[in-house]
């Protein structure tokens, strides 16, 4: 089974989320809908069983845009991460769960809106396309949102993990090594998410990827030399 070294700048991005085993299958991701400092037990239990039962990250996600666009950026430097495992609650207001399920459904449209989706702001405007489809490429979403308890991500995880198909709440799950493209690298442009200040047209929104596409080309020749 063929595995690879994730990018040397993985994860890039910091966040609410714990670092496991590089050569994982699987990450996890745990809606939240409390404050930082007011994250209750259970929410960290299940961030823990799943870094603990074997994922590469295991965190929590709260918005559908700046915080998702991390999640985003960190995933796509592991191509050995091929499964989004989704479990909680969901982020009332934000619907950060059902902007997830909705980027894989549909993807983004020429502003990076998430198509379909009825959440607040569902904008992935900090990253590129090419990040935006790597990720709905490389991953498969294993939806667990609502019904998720430490022993049933545990459970998951393990099924990423399989050589066969195993079969788990309805998927078919079995790790198929690393996805076949190099790690890409990058961070967040900018923190934008108010989606007034977000180019109107395409010609300004080509503007925007130009300078991102510049500022990473810098970064990746900045780390060769």
């Amino acid at each position: 089974m063929n595995k690879v070294k994730p990018h040397p700048n993985y994860p890039p991005e910091e966040g609410r989320y714990l670092r496991g085993n590089d050569a994982s299958p699987a990450a996890v991701v745990i809606i939240l809908n409390h404050d930082e400092d007011k994250i209750p037990p259970e929410i960290e239990a299940l961030v823990r069983e799943g870094v603990e039962g074997g994922a590469a990250l295991a965190g929590t996600l709260q918005t559908p845009n700046v915080g998702f666009e991390k999640v985003i950026c960190n995933i796509v430097a592991n191509p050995n991460i091929r499964y989004l495992v989704l479990s909680g609650p969901e982020s009332e207001g934000h619907l950060t769960g059902e902007a997830i399920k909705s980027l894989f459904k549909n993807g983004v449209d020429e502003k990076k809106n998430i198509i379909g989706s009825k959440a607040l702001h569902p904008i992935l405007y900090n990253i590129s396309h090419e990040f935006i489809e790597r990720f709905r490429e490389q991953l498969t979403l294993v939806d667990l949102q609502f019904k998720g308890s430490p022993q049933l991500i545990k459970k998951a995880v393990w099924s990423c993990y399989q050589e066969e198909p195993t079969e788990f709440e309805g998927y078919q799950l079995y790790d198929p090594g690393a996805f076949d493209a190099p790690a890409l690298d990058g961070n967040l442009m900018s923190r934008v998410a108010e989606s007034w200040t977000l180019p109107q047209n395409e010609k300004e929104m080509s503007a925007v990827e130009k300078m991102q596409a510049m500022v990473a080309r810098i970064k990746e020749k900045q780390a060769r030399s």
